[in-house]
Order: structure tokens, then C-alpha cells, then sequence
């Protein structure tokens, strides 16, 4: 069976790894800033912070934001739960938007009449890798004086006009690097920034609003002239973490690239030889990192077990979270329903040796 997900792991890590375990320097240090030189480097954006985890690197987007419980957000509910739970925990109410049905991508006009005075961010959730309507989305926020949140899960790598995510005009972009993403870091996350003062303003709060500048005197012990003015998590990378992830930059366009070429296989298969199966639309001027390669069919379950049949696990990924009480809006949205009937993700990543593949 072809797995859906696989996590990747370099091959010649083992010997640092031993060194950092025993060095006596776990925490966030060399690694963790090289770490984020590379994703700097690589996504062409000078400012980016690495995250312990995925979760934290959301909570800690709210607090940079400075959005209060009560504040509402708009976002999609065609995404990870793990996307929209830290609204919860923060107590900010999330208003649900629809989606095109032929792409799983906020629709721009619903997420415009969404918008209310008490509206203070959108959180642009690009499902599976695929992206949404960056620009209007961008422009929609602008006009109205929102934050906009690239909630790019499981879109590290994925291309707009030939930008990368985290590159592409929003206040802040989150990346998750667990284990089934690429890179992984076993478990981790990133932020990236539009502006140089959230950056500055993130270093502090993913660090417990402590400025490691001034927080000790010239004794090495903790100053009582270093105020604490914001709140903070504990965040930071440790260097294990971070040392896997740096790694593993080296060897992401190539995986990448794998991907790419198994999904244009998957473009010539779907559709000739399957019936009532379609690609995913893509939107204009996207690139997906295809983390998985999405379809549309009439018969959802039967596709799935027809797939499954012939060794490809194909799967559904994620259900709509407006379906889960806790959010406290169970709105009907057309596009999400139609969406989720008919979308399934097919195995497209690096590890599938197209040489074995078959569908007929």
C-alpha cells in the first residue's frame, strides 16, 4: 500500500545528533538560528521564527496580533483542527467562510460579507498545500483594516505568481514542521513576517516577553531593571529539533521536486483512466507543494475504497470543523458540503516510485 503520508528523515544525522545530546547546550542556540537562516533564505523573507510547535506558533500569532477574547476572526472550516483550535483556547469567536466547491479555497465574497465590526483578522487556512485567492484575500484585509494570517499548515514550499508561501504579502504566514510535513522537525513550526516590528515583537513573546539583551546583569543573574510588558510562551526550538530541520533544507527541492513530477504522472492518469474523477482546480497562478494530490469525485466512498484496492491510500485528510460543537457556529455552507463530498487526496509524495504505480 502506497502510504498517503511518510515521514522523512536525512541519513547522516546521527553523529551530530550524539554530539548536540551530550553537548550541554539542548536549547534554542546555533542550530535553531541556522535553522532559520535557511527558511529565511529559502522562502526570501528576512523574517522568520522557528516554533516549538505548530499549536504555540497559532496561540503565539494571536498574541502578536494583540486579538482579545470576544474579537472574532474569519476563517475556513475546510482545514486541520489543528488550525482553529487556538481560537478556542484564547477565547476569540471564529466566524465561519465558505469555499469554492472546485477548489476548497475561501470564497472572497463570503468572507466579505462576514466582515463585522468586531472582525479583526482573516486566517487564510491553504488546504493540502493548495492556495487560496492570496491577493484578494490581501487586498479584501487592507480595505477593511484586517490582519491577514497565511495559515500554511501544510503549504511550506507552495508558490504564488513564483513567490513562495511566506513570501506573499501577509501580515504572517504559520508553517507546521511535524513529522508528515516537509521539512519536518518532528514536531516544530514557523512564522514568518511582513514587517520588521511583529518580528521583533515575536521574538519576545515566543520567548516569555523576556529580552535576553537586558534580562541579566553584568553578574549573569536576572535583572530587576528588565521589565516584563507582554505575554509569553515558552517556544523556542530546541537544538535536536532544529538540527533535523536544518538538514532536511538541503535536501527540500529535490523532495519537492518528486512530488511535482508524481502529481503531473497523477494529471495524466486522472480523468483518462478513472471515470468521475477530476483533478482539484487549482487557482490562477498557484503552484502546490503537493503534500498529497487532490481529486474531485462523484462517489467519494467508492472512489476511496476503489483507490485503496489498488494499493493507493487514498484518504478524505481532514472533515469541515464547523461540524464540531465547540466552535458554536454549526453555519450551513454550501460550497464546504460540496467540497467535502466529493474531495479526496491520493499519495503524492516523495517516497512513491512511479515506476510501480498503476490505475486503471
Amino acid at each position: 500500500m502506497n502510504p498517503i503520508f511518510k515521514p522523512f528523515m536525512p541519513q547522516d544525522i546521527l553523529p551530530e545528533l550524539e554530539n548536540i545530546l551530550y553537548s550541554g547546550q539542548l536549547a534554542y542556540g546555533k542550530h535553531g538560528r541556522n535553522f532559520e537562516a535557511e527558511l529565511s533564505k529559502y522562502i526570501e523573507n528576512p523574517y522568520v521564527l522557528s516554533v516549538s510547535s505548530y499549536n504555540q506558533a497559532m496561540l503565539m500569532a494571536l498574541s502578536i496580533l494583540d486579538i482579545q477574547p470576544g474579537d472574532e476572526v474569519i476563517a475556513s472550516p475546510v482545514s486541520c483542527l489543528a488550525s482553529n483550535q487556538p481560537f478556542v483556547i484564547k477565547g476569540v469567536k471564529v466566524v465561519w467562510a465558505d469555499v469554492n466547491p472546485a477548489t476548497g479555497c475561501l470564497c472572497v465574497e463570503d468572507v466579505k460579507n462576514k466582515i463585522t465590526t468586531k472582525t479583526k483578522a482573516i486566517f487564510h487556512n491553504h488546504f493540502c498545500g493548495f492556495l487560496g485567492n492570496i491577493n484578494e484575500i490581501n487586498q479584501l484585509a487592507k480595505q477593511n483594516g484586517l490582519w491577514v494570517v497565511d495559515d500554511c499548515i501544510e503549504a511550506f514550499g507552495s508558490k504564488y505568481q513564483g513567490k513562495k508561501a511566506g513570501n506573499l504579502g501577509a501580515d504572517l504566514t504559520v508553517f507546521s514542521f511535524q513529522t508528515v510535513r516537509l521539512p519536518n522537525t518532528i514536531d516544530g513550526a514557523a512564522i514568518s513576517f511582513f514587517s520588521k516590528e511583529l518580528y521583533e515583537k515575536a521574538i519576545l513573546i515566543r520567548d516569555y516577553g523576556i529580552d535576553r539583551k537586558k534580562f541579566r546583569d553584568s553578574n549573569g543573574e536576572i535583572s530587576a531593571l528588565c521589565d516584563i510588558t507582554l505575554q509569553g510562551y515558552g517556544a523556542t526550538m530546541g537544538e535536536v529539533n532544529s538540527y533535523i530541520g536544518l538538514k532536511q533544507m538541503k535536501e527540500l527541492p529535490e523532495l519537492l521536486q518528486k512530488q511535482k513530477d508524481n502529481a503531473d504522472w497523477w494529471l495524466e492518469k486522472v480523468g483518462k483512466n478513472t471515470k468521475n474523477i477530476k483533478p482539484l482546480k487549482l487557482v490562477e497562478s498557484t503552484e502546490p507543494n503537493y503534500w498529497v494530490f487532490g481529486v474531485l469525485c462523484d462517489n467519494k466512498s467508492e472512489a476511496l475504497q476503489e483507490f485503496r484496492s489498488r494499493g493507493w491510500y487514498a484518504s478524505g485528510v481532514h472533515i469541515n470543523n464547523n461540524i464540531y460543537s465547540i466552535f458554536k457556529d454549526s453555519s450551513i455552507l454550501k460550497g464546504v458540503n460540496e467540497f467535502m463530498d466529493k474531495f479526496l487526496a491520493l499519495p503524492c509524495g516523495w517516497w512513491i516510485n512511479r515506476d510501480e504505480k498503476e490505475v486503471k
